[in-house]
């Protein structure tokens, strides 16, 4: 079989197409054909050396795909060859008490394909039953491919993180990532008003076609004060980040008294700066996040088959072009994610 792999550290020139031995499926485990799979931000920060790598790495965290052997001792499942299913971006141990209660993403082994683990970005994978969900077949593989670790993320983070209600305000940055737009959808299902950044008026079109009732361009206009005016002064109730360091000032500028500021990421910079005093006086919340567990992702499927989310992409290429995405993905050309087509694979 063909798969991604890289064997060190470096630009897009480190991605390479290799022929491997096709994995054959243990017990209670599918081998799954991939048919779509989607780039991260991650598979950027993967590429480039993040601590723990291991190499040579498969990389990519989200698939879809259909069946195509089950193992011999499998003793459950509903699965069978041919079912079409979506690959759920992450592992856990499913016996620890966090996993037991609901919150895969707090337990300890917790790791996420195609970063801690080889990925998805191959003909095919092999994956335990209790991580694959049957696809949403209302939508195409590339869609399918899109949503599972940017959907699971948002949800996370604005369901159960910070608690969103309807008439919420939600400062939402980056309309055109993948999970800014995952974000700015089920913000909007959930009756809160969006406000989000984009960088170019096309961005911003499309962040306002999503839902978004306002964007601001963060090029151009200064993102906490600009939202302060959108709000008659008070600010908003949640801010959804993933920008880090170039973004914080102003997202802690944009949280109202009492409001949630829900972190995901640090692509801009890790390290940022909290003034205690304000932080307290406000009474306001920074809260990190990562992932969701599976049962978000069972509500997101069931939101996608009920048409009130849907998942986004731009960009759709074959396996053979890794290197050509991954610039897409680094020079922000894309409007959702961006995605690798296996649907020809031989």
């Amino acid at each position: 079989m063909r798969a991604v792999r890289i064997h060190r550290h470096g630009g897009p020139e480190v991605l390479q197409i290799e022929r491997l031995e096709k994995p054959v499926p243990g017990p209670d485990e599918a081998l799954v054909r991939i048919r779509a799979a989607a780039l991260n931000h991650l598979d950027l920060w993967v590429r480039n050396g993040l601590p723990g790598i291991p190499l040579p790495l498969i990389p990519g965290s989200d698939a879809a795909g259909v069946i195509e052997e089950i193992g011999r001792k499998s003793s459950q499942s509903d699965f069978k060859p041919g079912d079409e299913v979506i690959l759920i971006p992450y592992r856990c141990c499913r016996k620890c008490s966090f996993c037991l209660d609901g919150n895969e993403n707090l337990c300890r082994q917790f790791q996420i394909v195609g970063e801690h683990i080889q990925g998805f970005q191959a003909e095919y994978v092999v994956v335990p039953f209790y991580f694959l969900l049957p696809r949403p077949k209302s939508i195409s593989w590339e869609a399918s491919a899109a949503f599972p670790l940017v959907y699971l993320t948002a949800w996370h983070m604005l369901h159960r993180k910070a608690g969103i209600r309807k008439g919420d305000r939600v400062l939402i940055w980056g309309a055109s990532s993948g999970v800014g737009s995952a974000a700015i959808q089920i913000a909007r299902d959930a009756g809160a008003t969006v406000i989000t950044t984009a960088g170019t008026e096309r961005k911003a079109a499309f962040g306002k076609e999503l839902g978004a009732g306002h964007a601001i361009n963060y090029h151009s206009e200064n993102v906490g004060s600009r939202v302060l005016e959108l709000t008659d002064g008070e600010g908003v109730d949640i801010v959804f980040e993933h920008v880090g360091l170039e973004a914080w000032a102003h997202s802690l500028k944009a949280l109202r008294h009492g409001g949630t500021l829900v972190t995901c990421g640090a692509t801009t910079g890790a390290v940022v700066r909290v003034d205690l005093r304000h932080l307290f006086i406000k009474r306001q919340r920074i809260i990190g996040s990562t992932m969701g567990d599976r049962n978000d992702l069972i509500r997101l499927i069931g939101l996608i088959e009920a048409k009130r989310i849907r998942p986004v992409y731009s960009h759709v290429l074959p396996l053979d072009d890794v290197r050509q995405a991954h610039e897409i993905l680094a020079k922000g050309e894309n409007l959702g994610k961006v995605v690798l087509s296996l649907a020809d694979q031989s």
